[in-house]
């Protein structure tokens, strides 16, 4: 085959063969083909678009140009879950030790902070001692002693996705839904899963915030999850402002650590049901229950009656972790600084820029704009109100944390720009937007295509 012949079969809006789509990742894994070639691949996949068939070879191929796990002598049932990112979204922490809890296994490979989103591994690196780097073989320790692992990708897990995604990067190609899934769905299915939840984002602080947009990816994944045979469903969930209380490192693992433990606070709630809806997904898709409604009532028996929490602790411990530091984690909360935003006027909050807020948390050192960056493990940001909440006049809005005083002064302007405060109040957005399964998927994939 010749690569240029590629380039151009799908630059005219011709369909590639699978084996054809399979000598291109190759390439790529090997880097046997020149990146100024694949550059023009990619290009041309992101004006033409991807048929189903070769999205489905794509990630496959891109799934085996390296390791793929296999969890089979576990004896459970492989579950996960994947979230689009956003801005305190600390959904793993919960939903990981509900399923092991219940009886599954949940190999979750996670990533870091990039930009105004947060890093799930950056989180877990703030308890001391956590280590995210585990061979296959520790990884399945882990699994086998307490049903749940979260750990960074391997350098044989994916590596052709490596490859291209730094070529997407800097070829303005990174926003195709076709390649975004190839790229997703290729790391998830390296993991060995049985069944697979997405949490596909839409508002504000979402990567894609247009929700047919957004749908579309979901549509997307589904489809080539079920192609490629493992159960997938989506969950269209809004992020048009930070998940729950706290938006950080340390700060999200403590608001997990309450909820874990028992613990109900209004700042939180939103987090609390997310997490119940996709525990309830994974668990009906893991075979445990009869419906996802049983699903979520499972995952909040397991919340409630402690068995998530001590599955979570044993996950730290058997990882590295301290695990005295959970016990009182609001005391292990050691910010240098801290800084009190407050409402310059009385009235409703209708409206946040949750992209600009993950900016601030970003600038106050707890995220990274390159790859490789340090992060603060105790820099971040507590909200005191919702949208749709009434405030008064110099009544705190969020309080700012940092290392140092002098990262203050933007993170309070960005913030300041971005809530909006009204004399009347909105509709808030639904937190749980839409589901999409194998059985609807085809609804959304042709409305995006006629729009």
């Amino acid at each position: 085959m010749h690569t240029v012949d590629l380039i151009r079969k799908k630059r005219d809006g011709e369909r590639l063969t699978a084996e054809e789509i399979c000598w291109l990742v190759e390439g790529a894994a090997r880097q046997s083909i020149p990146e100024e070639q694949l550059a023009a691949w990619l290009m041309a996949a992101w004006l033409r678009g991807l048929a189903l068939e070769e999205l489905e070879a794509l990630t496959l191929a891109m799934r085996d140009s390296g390791v793929v796990l296999n969890h089979s002598a576990l004896g459970r049932v492989t579950v996960d879950k994947h979230s689009t990112g956003g801005v305190g979204d600390k959904t793993s922490f919960l939903v990981a030790p509900i399923v092991a809890a219940a009886g599954l296994a949940d190999a979750m490979i996670s990533g870091r902070a990039l930009g105004h989103t947060g890093g799930t591994l950056d989180k877990l690196e703030s308890i001391p001692g956590y280590r995210t780097r585990l061979s296959p073989n520790e990884m399945h320790g882990v699994l086998a002693r307490c049903g749940c692992s979260i750990v960074g990708q391997t350098e044989d897990l994916a590596p052709a996705d490596r490859t291209l995604y730094a070529l997407r990067d800097r070829t303005a190609t990174v926003e195709s839904p076709y390649l975004i899934c190839a790229s997703i769905m290729s790391k998830k299915l390296a993991a060995g899963l049985d069944a697979l939840v997405l949490d596909v984002k839409t508002g504000s602080g979402a990567f894609l915030r247009d929700e047919t947009q957004a749908a579309f990816l979901a549509a997307l994944m589904v489809a080539t999850g079920e192609r490629a045979g493992t159960r997938t469903a989506a969950v269209l969930t809004d992020m048009s402002q930070p998940l729950g209380r706290f938006a950080g490192n340390w700060v999200e693992i403590w608001e997990s650590v309450e909820l874990l433990r028992g613990g109900r606070h209004a700042m939180s709630e939103d987090l609390r049901e997310v997490s119940l809806v996709l525990a309830g997904w994974m668990l009906h898709l893991g075979g445990k229950t009869p419906s996802p409604e049983a699903g979520h009532a499972l995952a909040g028996e397991k919340l409630e009656d402690g068995s998530a929490w001590r599955a979570f602790r044993d996950m730290v411990a058997a990882q590295g972790g301290d695990v005295k530091v959970l016990e009182e984690p609001e005391k292990f909360h050691r910010p240098a600084f801290r800084r009190t935003l407050r409402a310059a006027r009385s009235g409703y909050l209708t409206a946040m820029d949750c992209t600009q807020a993950g900016w601030a948390v970003q600038r106050l050192g707890a995220g990274r704009e390159r790859a490789g960056e340090p992060v603060e493990a105790h820099a971040g940001l507590e909200m005191h109100a919702k949208l749709g909440m009434r405030v008064e006049a110099g009544e705190p809005l969020c309080t700012l944390f940092a290392q140092e005083e002098a990262r203050f002064e933007e993170p309070e302007r960005l913030l300041a720009e971005a809530i909006t405060i009204a004399e009347h109040a909105a509709k808030t957005p639904r937190l749980v937007k839409e589901i999409i399964t194998d059985a609807n998927k085809n609804k959304f994939l042709e409305f995006a295509r006629e729009r």
